[in-house]
């Protein structure tokens, strides 16, 4: 019933610029899983960002079970 579509490539870019950026702070990572690690929370961050943001607009969760 809802699609999302991406307009734009500017987020997907923000997200892999945001990436990068802690990436340097570690330099080397110890293992494959701590890589994916970091991904994961930088993921999990934009995520509650734009959930907040949303929150704050006023629009509708429609995830939300009734």
């Amino acid at each position: 019933k809802y699609h999302r579509f991406i307009h734009s490539t500017n987020s997907l870019e923000r997200l892999n610029q945001e990436v990068r950026r802690r990436e340097r702070v570690i330099r080397i990572f110890p293992n494959t899983q701590s890589a994916f690690r970091l991904i994961g929370a930088v993921l999990m961050d934009e995520a509650e960002k734009q959930k907040q943001k949303k929150n704050i607009i006023g629009v509708p969760n429609h995830t939300k079970k009734k």
